[in-house]
């Protein structure tokens, strides 16, 4: 049989000692955890490894010796060594020594309570023991009293060093009865800052869940329900935005542990986005109230919006006319081109009558990007739908009027052809019409098809405006989008460290030499910047309601009325 022995890296410089871990009898392997040298006392040791059994509820066993030459100066240690192995009797007790300055390490095998002792090919494997408990390559924690059966997996290996974290995480500068060496953290000395923000952190987030709390019942108040504020609510892009906000808020302080490693991913994510997003928002807000930039925004909107209304105006007279050298209904055209320009004179009103407030409301609109930039990015989008309003209110009469004669169109059409629309069934069915019906009809379907060029040309013009105001709101919404799902703190740990994101393991080959123990190195695959972003999944997007481009194609040809773009994946990842 082959025995595999994990032996973590750190301990290559150990002092020669006693070699501490747990035995996988399933996958007959040795999980080295740490050293411990001399001088020692064997029933402290015992007594040590009852307690990390005990709290790490792993276990942990002395699996052999460890010999370093360097280290060593009488003769009669690798004795002693192997005499040890009467006073914990494991079976087979591992004999690992290093040679000098030699690159290849003798690892042997002893069993001296088998009558038929066999001689076993050792692999030594090296492994960082940091990096295999920070990768998260193992069952998780609620099932860790669960053997692994699976042989074939390292997740045996994995879990039993993230289990004995306990055993890492122990102040360096605490010298206790038993000299031990393995990975070692800070300690509680080089962590104090973090300690007291912990502590700091649990009646914060008290405070904070007790005023969410409070904000989302006034949101699921009753009066928020009636028709003016549930209207506003849904239609606009702050209302929603802030939704979200007040979601990922809870999420956040809540006093719920994370139960495995992706919800823990997700408060990180989630937490990262919400720093970045205020901290943006704070920096645009500082920028806009230096210089007085607000009351130049403020006088810069009003000639910008009398200039879009001139530009209206000279577009509305060009259609009046013989636009392209197309020959219009005049009559049908008059009427639509003045109806047109008095609601742009209505809009030209009102923009010089809330003049004087602009600045005002835009001095605290600024304010609101202390909540977060895309909160201001979604005032923004709302700023610009408002602004824009006469054009929607053009696409509107004209697709309706459009969308009319197109309808009327295609069911005098199905009159000539003696057919006609069974709304029961939903379905075209035969039917034979009277004289009388069929002269109205085909006087019906001559005027509506000569009105149809005039109108299909009103109807074009807005649409083009229409789509490049709704392409403007959906870049906006696909930045907000993008701050809000953006796995920003797995693409840091990408970047910093990379074994965080495990996606698995690989073997390299360190030296190989006959009578000598194959030797490894496990290192560690981390997840491709693609895997991350997928494992994330970024939202879509689609003109509403979420149709194809085939299907937005006909809406378009049949007059159907677009939406601004909606969201269509999943902020909360």
């Amino acid at each position: 049989m082959v025995l595999k022995v994990f032996f973590p890296s750190c301990c290559s410089s150990a002092d020669s000692g006693i070699l501490i871990g747990r035995w996988i009898s399933e996958q007959n392997s040795a999980v080295i955890l740490a050293v411990v040298h001399f001088p020692f006392i064997p029933v402290q040791v015992k007594q040590y490894l009852g307690e990390v059994q005990r709290v790490t509820k792993v276990s942990v066993s002395v699996l052999g010796s460890w010999s370093n030459s360097k280290q060593e100066k009488e003769e009669s240690l690798s004795e002693f060594l192997e005499d040890l192995g009467t006073i914990f009797c494991h079976e087979p007790w591992i004999q690992i020594s290093k040679e000098g300055d030699s690159k290849f390490w003798s690892c042997s095998t002893l069993q001296k309570h088998s009558k038929n002792p066999q001689e076993e090919e050792i692999i030594l494997v090296y492994y960082d023991q940091r990096k295999v408990m920070l990768s998260h390559l193992h069952p998780p924690l609620d099932t860790a009293g669960q053997r692994a059966e699976d042989a074939s997996k390292l997740s045996a290996i994995f879990d039993t060093v993230a289990r004995s974290q306990v055993l890492f995480m122990t102040d360096r500068y605490d010298e206790g009865p038993i000299k031990l060496t393995h990975w070692q953290s800070d300690g509680v000395e080089a962590s104090i800052i973090v300690e007291l923000l912990k502590q700091a952190s649990v009646p914060a987030c008290m405070l904070l869940t007790l005023l969410l709390s409070l904000v989302s019942g006034i949101c699921r108040s009753r009066v928020l329900k009636f028709w003016p504020l549930s209207f506003l609510w849904s239609k606009l892009s702050t209302c929603e935005q802030l939704g979200h906000r007040l979601q990922h808020l809870q999420v956040i302080s809540s006093n719920k542990k994370a139960q495995n490693q992706n919800q823990l991913m997700r408060k990180a994510n989630i937490f990262v986005s919400l720093l970045i997003d205020v901290a943006l928002g704070i920096l645009l807000m500082s920028w806009l109230y230096r210089k007085n930039r607000i009351g130049h925004l403020a006088d810069t909107l009003i000639p910008v919006a009398d200039h879009v209304a001139e530009e209206l105006q000279d577009l509305l007279q060009w259609l009046m006319g013989a636009p392209a050298g197309l020959k219009m209904n005049r009559a049908l055209d008059e009427v639509l081109g003045r109806f047109f320009l008095y609601h742009i004179h209505l809009w030209i009103s009102y923009i010089h009558l809330l003049s004087p407030f602009i600045e005002m409301i835009l001095w605290y609109v600024g304010l609101s990007a202390c909540l977060g930039l895309t909160v201001a990015l979604c005032i923004l989008s709302d700023i610009i739908a408002l602004l824009t309003f006469h054009i929607y209110c053009f696409y509107v009469y004209g697709a309706r009027l459009y969308c009319l004669k197109i309808y009327g169109l295609s069911s005098l059409w199905r009159l000539f052809r003696g057919k006609k629309w069974n709304v029961l069934r939903q379905r075209v069915d035969s039917c034979s019409y009277d004289l009388d019906q069929l002269f109205i009809g085909t006087l019906l379907f001559t005027i509506l098809l000569f009105l149809l060029p005039t109108t299909a040309l009103y109807y074009l013009v807005f649409t083009l405006l229409r789509l490049l105001v709704v392409i403007v709101q959906g870049l906006i919404h696909l930045l907000v989008d993008l701050i809000d799902s953006l796995p920003l703190y797995s693409l840091i740990l990408r970047l910093c460290r990379s074994y965080r994101l495990a996606a698995g393991v690989k073997f390299r080959v360190l030296e190989q030499q006959d009578g000598k123990p194959l030797r490894l190195l496990m290192q560690i695959n981390p997840l491709s910047y693609g895997g991350v972003v997928q494992t994330y999944r970024l939202p879509t997007y689609s003109c509403y309601p979420r149709d194809s481009w085939a299907s937005l194609c006909k809406k378009l040809f049949l007059g159907e009325l677009i939406y601004p773009w909606k969201h269509k994946g999943d902020k909360q990842n």
